[in-house]
């Protein structure tokens, strides 16, 4: 896969003001940084009762970008969209528990594993719609239609312009050799962005790997595990480390961030995509499911085709730099800028299945 399949013809898009914000935090969840969707007692909201112009959404995505789109739907629609946020994990366990009381239509959530786990858990329903399947690739679809994909991350090397070189980086491996020694910043293996990158490495390479991987990781670290991807770009311009393992949609919010200091931080990193030569960047996955006990089916498939189509997935890229699934959508320069790069070919579906033994590992080499 190539950022080149993701663009296409040319759209223009007025884009809303203050779409900027977004951080990703662990347990499949991902947010603004005020965690105040995330707080006890919030996923127990319950949304409004369905009707024909509703839609009830289960979220574990609390980005801005994703507010302003369901406002775009109603104004193009009709259609009130009701969200309910909280983690991913959560909201499983809580369509479980309603069973065929659920008011939720669709549930939304970052991390292709946190999907098929929703799917194993008999929440979903095949999503039938021949406009969806003509704005997704099969390759960003769950093979039954059960979740599609609404965009797509990469985790890639960050590094100081300063003091590092572009050549002298190669791979996710070359990163855990003493070449490295003290070098290497990343945040805390409870994040579920290092969980799934772990998880896709004992896909491809299995777990001695993977695990020898991890333990060289750990003998070089900068310092601790702390903070979140941004706060790893911030300690590379500091000078604590020299290169940082982070998602590319970060690089994105720092360049066009409010604060003066953090675009600082942006301008003074490179991005690198690793493993080019070998199996490709690890690139994880944000999408939708259809709720099994959807009482609002037809608007819900609605809200799926609008959050698939072109002009949805360019605001979608352009205000919160994730990559499109749809490949008629405009990205933003930034994203152009890096050109094409070849991405890992696993199922997302490993990502939840090697969870476990991936946090078994992070634990075993005392990755904190």
């Amino acid at each position: 896969m190539t950022k080149g399949k993701l663009t296409s013809s040319i759209l223009s898009v007025v884009m809303a003001a203050g779409l900027l914000a977004g951080c990703g935090t662990s347990g499949g969840n991902a947010g603004t940084g005020t965690d105040t969707a995330n707080q006890p007692g919030k996923a127990a909201e319950t949304p409004a009762a369905s009707g024909d112009q509703v839609v009830n959404v289960y979220t574990a995505r609390h980005y801005e970008s994703d507010d302003k789109l369901m406002e775009a739907f109603t104004q193009k629609t009709g259609i009130k969209v009701n969200t309910v946020k909280g983690k991913a994990e959560e909201l499983i366990e809580r369509l479980k528990r309603e069973g065929e009381s659920t008011e939720a239509d669709l549930f939304i959530t970052v991390d292709g594993g946190v999907l098929n786990t929703a799917k194993e858990n008999g929440v979903l329903q095949p999503i039938q719609s021949e406009t969806v399947d003509k704005h997704v690739p099969k390759h960003l679809r769950d093979k039954d239609n059960e979740w599609i994909g609404i965009a797509t991350r990469a985790r890639v090397i960050a590094y100081s312009k300063e003091r590092v070189k572009p050549e002298d980086l190669s791979t996710y491996e070359d990163l855990a050799t003493d070449k490295w020694k003290g070098k290497v910043l990343v945040r805390s293996s409870t994040s579920l962005y290092n969980q799934s990158l772990l998880a896709s490495f004992i896909e491809l390479n299995g777990e001695a790997k993977t695990e020898e991987w991890a333990k060289g990781i750990v003998a070089n670290m900068a310092q601790e595990p702390k903070g979140g991807d941004r706060d790893q770009a911030k300690a590379i311009v500091a000078g604590v480390g020299d290169v940082a393992i982070m998602n590319t949609y970060y690089v994105g919010l720092l360049l066009n961030s409010k604060d003066p200091e953090e675009v600082k931080v942006g301008e003074s990193i490179g991005v690198f995509f690793p493993n080019q030569e070998t199996t490709g960047t690890h690139l994880n996955i944000s999408g939708v499911g259809l709720t099994k006990h959807s009482k609002n089916k037809e608007n819900a498939i609605k809200l799926i085709e609008f959050l698939t189509d072109k002009e949805a997935q360019s605001m979608l890229s352009q205000s919160n730099y994730e990559f499109p699934v749809n490949a008629e959508a405009e990205m933003p320069e930034l994203l152009k800028s890096w050109g094409e790069f070849k991405a890992q070919e696993i199922d997302f579906a490993a990502l939840g299945t090697h969870n476990k033994k991936a946090l078994e590992i992070s634990n075993k080499v005392g990755w904190k």
